[in-house]
C-alpha cells in the first residue's frame, strides 16, 4: 500500500479511464489573483516558488503584514483547487497577526489545466502511475490530500484504511477502482 496526498467524485472510474484524465505529475503552472498587497517584486518570487510546488496548491497571505512573515502559508498537494485553498486560509487564519483577513494570493494548477471528472494531487497523480494495478483501488481523502491505493481483493476496503491512516479525517473514498 501506498500512502500520501485527493478530490472524491461521485462513483469510483476505472484505472484505463483515470489514466486518460489525470495530468502529468511534475508540470505546475501558477495563477496570481487580483490583490493589492504584493509588489512586483513580490508576484515574481511568488511565480518562481510556486511553479516548483506541486499541484493543487494555493498561497495566502496577511495583506497587512507583507509576504515575507509567518502568516504566509502554502498548501499544496491538494486534490483540487479549492481544497488548497481552504487549507492555505485556514493556515495563515491561525498565524495572522495583521488586521486584514487573509487572502488567497496564488492557485497552483496542472499546467495545461481544464475541470475534469477526476482530479489528483500531483503525488497521488504519480503514485498511479507508477504502482495501481488492477485488481486495486485508490482512495483520497478530499480535505487532507492524503491518499492510499491497494491491490488485490478487497482492494476498496484496503485503499481506503490506507487513506485514513494518514489522513484521520473521516472522509477518504474509492475514486478508482477495478
Amino acid at each position: 500500500m501506498i500512502c500520501g496526498g485527493t478530490a472524491a467524485s461521485a462513483e469510483p472510474v476505472t484505472g484505463a479511464a483515470a489514466g486518460k484524465l489525470l495530468f502529468p505529475p511534475k508540470a505546475a503552472a501558477v495563477e496570481m489573483l487580483p490583490q493589492d498587497a504584493l509588489s512586483d517584486t513580490d508576484v515574481a518570487a511568488l511565480k518562481m516558488v510556486g511553479g516548483g510546488q506541486p499541484y493543487y496548491g494555493a498561497i495566502a497571505i496577511s495583506p497587512s503584514e507583507g509576504l515575507m512573515v509567518e502568516a504566509t502559508v502554502a498548501a499544496v498537494n491538494h486534490h483540487n483547487a479549492d481544497a488548497a485553498k481552504a487549507a492555505a486560509l485556514k493556515g495563515c487564519e491561525e498565524k495572522r497577526k495583521g488586521a486584514k483577513a487573509c487572502a488567497v494570493v496564488a492557485v497552483i494548477t496542472p499546467d495545461g489545466w481544464s475541470a475534469r471528472d477526476l482530479q489528483l494531487s500531483a503525488d497521488a497523480t504519480a503514485a498511479f502511475a507508477e504502482h495501481y494495478a488492477a485488481p486495486g483501488a485508490l482512495a483520497v481523502s478530499p480535505g487532507t490530500g492524503n491518499f492510499g491505493i491497494a491491490k488485490g481483493e478487497g482492494a476498496g476496503d484496503a485503499a481506503v484504511a490506507a487513506c485514513e491512516e494518514k489522513a484521520k479525517a473521516g472522509d477518504c473514498a474509492v475514486v478508482i477502482l477495478d
